[in-house]
């Protein structure tokens, strides 16, 4: 049996912070294998989203709430004070190179090849080798001289990407896993405390998936069957977070 884990965001900004972690986890899947022109997808996409949206001001405050908080769970009877010293150090790490970092993905802007291919990817079937034939003789380079270009690339958003890796971290870190069952499908709650991010997981042998919804104090959960795609109407138990 397969436990599969479902997110669901319920604010904007953390909304954000996941779309630009799975990108993130997207690039780093290829450092390790060459996928050939699929590795420039994700590298555009979060060109995109950078010019789009400054995220550095909402990182930055994040990183001053959670530098003010950490003290006060030190101080709470069985805390391992260890790793909130390394969160510590980590978050005030992030927070000077997030500061000294330029417009994320500025320089890339300037790249020729860079340029021209995203002008093109952004265009369905237009990445052929007739169409781009400095893409097709840069795929002719040895692996390990792509996945440095690649990774030369990809650090550009480090100062971005690094910080807000901890700080879902530590908001998931809020809530753990409890036992919870949908009675023919349907879940519901409220929370007196703010919410920002909601977690299920369950196991894929029910044939269901959940969809989410709500706002910060209160949220639904909606279990569809995969094959029908329609509501389900069976009891499913699951585990449940609901993180601050």
């Amino acid at each position: 049996m397969t436990e599969l884990i479902y997110e669901q965001p319920l604010n904007e900004k953390i909304r954000s912070y996941l779309r630009l972690e799975f990108l993130d986890k997207q690039l780093h899947n290829n450092f390790s294998q060459d996928h050939q022109q699929r590795c420039f997808y994700p590298l555009f996409s979060l060109c995109e989203l950078t010019e789009r949206c400054d995220y550095r001001t909402d990182v930055l405050k994040d990183i001053d709430r959670h530098l003010h908080q950490l003290p006060q769970w030190q101080q709470q009877p069985g805390e391992n004070l260890m790793p909130i010293a390394q969160l510590q150090q980590a978050l005030q790490q992030a927070k000077d190179a997030l500061q000294k970092s330029e417009r994320f993905g500025a320089q890339l802007k300037q790249d020729r090849f860079l340029s021209v291919l995203r002008q093109r990817f952004s265009m369905p079937g237009a990445s052929c080798s007739f169409d781009l034939p400095q893409l097709h003789f840069w795929l002719a380079k040895p692996w390990e001289e792509r996945r440095q270009d690649y990774l030369n690339w990809c650090s550009h958003f480090d100062a971005l990407l690094r910080p807000i890796g901890i700080l879902l971290e530590l908001t998931r870190a809020t809530a753990q896993y409890t036992q919870a069952s949908a009675c023919a499908g349907f879940y519901q709650a409220e929370s007196q405390r703010p919410l920002s991010l909601v977690r299920v997981k369950v196991d894929a042998s029910y044939g269901c998936y959940p969809t989410i919804s709500g706002h910060k104090n209160r949220y639904a959960i909606h279990f569809v069957q995969f094959a029908q795609q329609r509501h389900s109407d069976q009891n499913i138990d699951f585990q449940l977070a609901a993180c601050t």
